[in-house]
């Protein structure tokens, strides 16, 4: 049990004495490792055109040949076709998506339910 509370109080230190940033990373590791339901929205002026349910993320494209951020994000989800927000019987296969960030308005959240 002692050992245990040291590793403990030891990660906890080591976790404070990071920057902002470098939690930040760890954190996002973490979220990458263990997923999350994250819901992406994508708009049209005001009214929502797309929607994917599933996502575990959302990635930035990056070029293979230079290395630098490209100006597009993809994942993999399911399509959520009628817009009701539950993976119905003909939305069963997940899919691949990408969508740019120039001519996109677009919401990316954790669901909720």
């Amino acid at each position: 049990m002692k050992q245990k509370l040291f590793i403990l109080a030891i990660t906890l230190m080591a976790l404070s004495a990071c920057t902002q940033e470098s939690q930040n990373q760890i954190g996002r590791a973490i979220n990458n490792w263990t997923g999350t339901d994250g819901v992406l929205e994508i708009y049209a002026g005001n009214k929502l055109v797309r929607r994917f349910v599933k996502i575990d993320k959302l990635t930035t494209a990056i070029g293979t040949s230079d290395g630098k951020d490209r100006p597009y994000r993809y994942g993999y989800g399911y399509l959520d076709a009628n817009l009701n927000g539950q993976i119905d019987a003909s939305e069963k296969k997940k899919i691949y998506f990408e969508f740019s960030d120039y001519s996109t308005s677009y919401i990316f959240y954790e669901n909720p339910q």
